[in-house]
C-alpha cells in the first residue's frame, strides 16, 4: 500500500477493523478459546504490540467482535402491519443463517464462553437486550402467541433461532414453522 511501512494497513478506523475482522476469523476457526492475540496481529497485517493500542486487552476485543457481529443482524422492517415484520424479521434472519453460517458460529461461541465468563456474558446480555426489548414490542403489537407473556415469546424465539443456527441447512424451514406457530398464518 502506498504511504505505508511494511505493508501494514494506514493507522486507525480501518487498521482498527481489520483486527476486528482477524480476531472474527480467529473465533471461527479457532473458537474464543483459541483465539490469539498474535495470529490475530499476524492475520491483520500488523505488529502484536499494536494491537493493544485498539484493544488493551483481549476482552475489549471480544467486545468489538461481538460489536461487529451484532450490528449484522438488523433484521426488523421498521414499518408495517406487525405480523408481517416479525414473520420477515424471522425470514430474514433463516436467510442469513443460511448465507453466513461464520457469523452464527461466532455468536454461538459467545454465548458458551458467556455461560463460563461472567465478563462475556455482561458483554452478551448487554448487546441480546435491544434484541430482546424490539421483539417484546413487535409480539405485543402483533399480538401473536395469546395467554403467553411477550418476554416469554421473545425469548422462546431467540432460543429457537439460536438453535436454529446450529444447523444452517434447517434454519429455514423451523424459522418458518416458528412464524406459522406465532402467527397462526401460513407462509404467502
Amino acid at each position: 500500500m502506498a504511504g505505508t511501512k511494511r505493508g501494514l494497513l494506514p493507522a486507525g478506523r480501518e487498521r482498527r477493523d481489520a483486527v476486528v475482522r482477524a480476531a472474527f476469523a480467529g473465533i471461527v476457526e479457532h473458537g474464543i478459546g483459541g483465539l490469539r492475540l498474535r495470529a490475530v496481529a499476524a492475520t491483520a497485517g500488523i505488529d502484536h504490540t499494536t494491537i493493544h493500542h485498539y484493544f488493551p486487552g483481549k476482552q475489549d476485543l471480544v467486545t468489538a467482535v461481538t460489536d461487529y457481529a451484532t450490528s449484522q443482524l438488523r433484521a426488523t422492517p421498521p414499518e408495517g402491519d406487525p405480523t408481517d415484520r416479525l414473520r420477515a424479521h424471522l425470514q430474514v434472519l433463516a436467510a442469513r443463517i443460511e448465507a453466513d453460517p461464520d457469523l452464527f458460529v461466532v455468536l454461538r461461541e459467545l454465548d458458551l464462553r458467556a455461560m463460563r465468563d461472567p465478563a462475556v456474558a455482561e458483554i452478551v446480555a448487554a448487546r441480546e437486550q435491544g434484541w430482546r426489548d424490539a421483539l417484546v414490542d413487535l409480539v405485543e403489537a402483533a399480538e401473536v402467541a395469546a395467554g403467553t407473556p411477550a418476554a416469554v415469546t421473545a425469548d422462546l424465539i431467540i432460543g429457537t433461532v439460536k438453535g436454529a443456527s446450529l444447523n444452517p441447512a434447517t434454519a429455514g424451514p423451523v424459522l418458518r414453522s416458528l412464524a406459522e406457530l406465532l402467527t397462526g398464518q401460513a407462509e404467502s
